[in-house]
């Protein structure tokens, strides 16, 4: 680089720090050019307030954006079934003279069932019916599956009512209920009430469904739970007769447990599901079958106010095209055995249903005396009379006047025996004890002699038990007397309380005493003495007279927690038991007997001895064991 360039470089630099030196601003320009900037920024700041400026409103597209991302999330969520996500809750009723249903809209569902011809516990004012379920206590559904592989169920879902509910010629109404999807496809529950029966039709149609859910779809799962009241007075004795229980399309019916928690799985085609209590039942029958279902019982607390919960998951076929409804009937009402009965009416047997064998009559020959003796007798004297009380009084004397003639048997029996008993003795002192083979062969040869025998006796009594034991169940079964009072007792289908005791007696005595329990206690223990009395001349067992009277008082025990009708009916038949024994006695001649007796001797004496079976199989068991003890000597 040569002198003249580098002495222009430094005239350059000269130049510009000079220029720089020239134009810089003093401490005086600097304030006053502050202050002109801050007047100006406080003038702004005035006009911000007076006059705000207006910021762009994004409110609105947020809001959009929101409900278009909730609709989306919806559509995902429930596929076609969408449009019945959301809705307001309605309720519908269907109404006769027996029942009160009411529907809800959301899950088309029944929300309550109302008895209007019963009245709630301890209470006989038709003001207070009595409710059989509420919202809270029953549930129906059914699963849905979705194109997008979405499941559903109906209870979550909107209905919508087709019209107004509709009523037919017969009184017979109708309401439809109609799940809408996004389409024109939909299912609609179709509920209809008969005019004048506890009977409720209910069928599911679907409509093009098959356009909206997966290919293959052919059934539903179903859902069906409810939690069931204690309606009556005695907890435990109610809690014995509550219960599942179901009937399979070709087959017999079964249950599950009362006493426990129980479920079981049926893998057979079911024709109904019977949700049961004591005296009333929800029971749902399919009119084809149920595929499949799992059934589950769960005990409550004692003092829930329930006695148990039940659950049934089942399933049933579905025709998603519409072309075959899916249809189903549901019973809610009393166990009561005509009503029952009168659904098999004119059906053939291989279709009938048999919801009367919920009631428990008795299994074998007590359920037949019970079906074709028992409640053709009640039915024929409550037709004409409204006092229960009258009524079992009256099929008392019925029964014994039929089986006065065993009864006479019997005490015949018994008399032979006792006037035998002077010879009986002769025979034991003329034997010693340890020849007990010998003194039972002349014992029976004596017997024989006379043509008596000691069954007779037996038999006539053991021909009475078949009533006696259908009658125990019969009663405490029986709804006609549920609220039915008679004397002191309020509820023939429960204890009658006299007196409340201030702790409980254990062996289901409970906490109170029962007035007819006492009289059937008492009468009991009289029969027994007289029993004794005329059985004197047989030989007692060592302690069975002391068993004899000891069974009534175990009696009490076990009954004073049982329906009084049932005690009152044992209490006014061991009454009448009494009065014909002592009648029987007066007008029975002992000595005339004896006198018959030894005519009988002297005549079978010419006879050539014949030996009855009995009597040779006897025989037969004296000579094996001496046979026997000779042996071990």
């Amino acid at each position: 680089m040569d002198k003249n360039t580098i002495y222009g470089f430094v005239l350059i630099a000269a130049i510009i720090i000079g220029f720089s030196l020239l134009n810089q601003k003093s401490d005086i320009e600097i304030a006053a050019e502050k202050r002109y900037n801050d007047s100006i920024t406080l003038v702004q700041q005035n006009r911000a307030v007076a006059m705000p400026t207006a910021t762009p409103d994004t409110s609105g597209m947020a809001l959009t954006d929101s409900i278009a991302k909730d609709t989306a999330n919806i559509a995902n969520t429930y596929g076609d079934f969408s449009a019945s996500v959301k809705g307001e809750e309605q309720f519908f009723t269907l109404e006769n003279e027996q029942v009160k249903l009411t529907f809800t809209n959301k899950g088309g569902r029944i929300y309550a069932a109302q008895l209007k011809k019963y009245s709630k516990r301890d209470s006989l004012d038709k003001n207070h019916p009595l409710i059989l379920f509420d919202a809270q206590e029953s549930n129906m559904g059914f699963t849905l599956v979705t194109n997008n592989n979405r499941v559903l169920n109906t209870t979550n879902l909107y209905f919508e009512p087709i019209s107004e509910i509709t009523k037919d010629a017969k009184g017979n109404q109708t309401l439809i209920l109609r799940l809408k999807t996004v389409g024109q496809a939909y299912i609609d529950f179709a509920y209809t009430l008969p005019s004048d029966n506890y009977m409720l039709s209910f069928g599911i149609k679907a409509n093009s469904m098959n356009t909206v859910m997966p290919t293959g779809i052919n059934s539903l799962d179903m859902q069906w739970s409810s939690k069931i009241r204690q309606q009556e007075k005695g907890r435990t004795f109610e809690d014995k007769y509550s219960g599942i229980e179901f009937k399979y399309v070709a087959d017999d019916i079964e249950k599950l447990s009362e006493s426990k928690d129980d479920e079981k799985q049926l893998t057979n085609k079911v024709k109904w599901i019977a949700f049961k209590d004591q005296f009333f039942s929800s029971i749902l029958i399919a009119n084809e079958s149920f595929n499949s279902a799992k059934l589950k019982s769960k005990l409550e607390s004692e003092n829930s106010g329930y006695l148990k919960s039940y659950t049934a998951d089942m399933t049933v076929a579905f025709d998603p095209t519409g072309k075959v409804p899916t249809t189903f009937r549901m019973f809610l009402g009393p166990n009561q055995y005509k009503i029952l009965s009168a659904y098999d009416k004119g059906v053939d047997s291989d279709l009938k249903i048999k919801l009367n064998n919920i009631i428990p009559l008795g299994w074998g020959i007590f359920g037949w005396v019970n079906k074709y003796a028992i409640i053709p007798m009640f039915n024929f004297f409550s037709s004409f009379m409204s006092n229960f009380g009258i009524i079992i009084l009256l099929m008392t004397l019925v029964i014994k006047l039929v089986l006065s003639p065993l009864t006479y048997k019997s005490y015949i029996s018994s008399a032979k025996m006792r006037v035998l008993k002077p010879e009986i003795d002769e025979i034991n002192e003329r034997i010693p004890k340890d020849k007990a083979a010998e003194r039972q062969k002349a014992t029976m040869e004596l017997y024989s002699k006379v043509g008596v025998s000691p069954m007779s006796g037996c038999i006539p009594s053991l021909l009475q038990m078949p009533i006696l034991f259908a009658l125990f169940s019969f009663f405490p079964a029986s709804i006609e007397l549920r609220q039915q009072s008679f004397l002191w007792a309020t509820d023939l289908s429960a204890y009658d309380s006299i007196l409340q005791l201030p702790f409980v007696i254990p062996f289901g005595f409970g906490s109170h005493v029962s007035l007819f329990c006492l009289l059937m206690t008492v009468t009991s223990i009289l029969y027994t003495k007289l029993n004794m009395a005329s059985t004197s001349g047989q030989e007692q067992i060592p302690g069975m007279k002391w068993m004899m009277y000891l069974m009534p008082v175990m009696f009490m025990f076990m009954f004073n927690s049982y329906a009084s009708g049932l005690s009152y009916y044992y209490f006014i038949a061991t009454l009448f038991s009494v009065i014909q024994t002592y009648i029987i006695r007066a007008t029975v001649d002992e000595k005339k007997i004896l006198a018959d007796l030894h005519a009988k001797r002297i005549v079978n004496a010419k006879k050539p001895a014949k030996k009855s079976g009995f009597m040779d199989r006897l025989e037969k068991m004296q000579r094996e064991q001496q046979k026997s003890v000779k042996g071990r000597k």
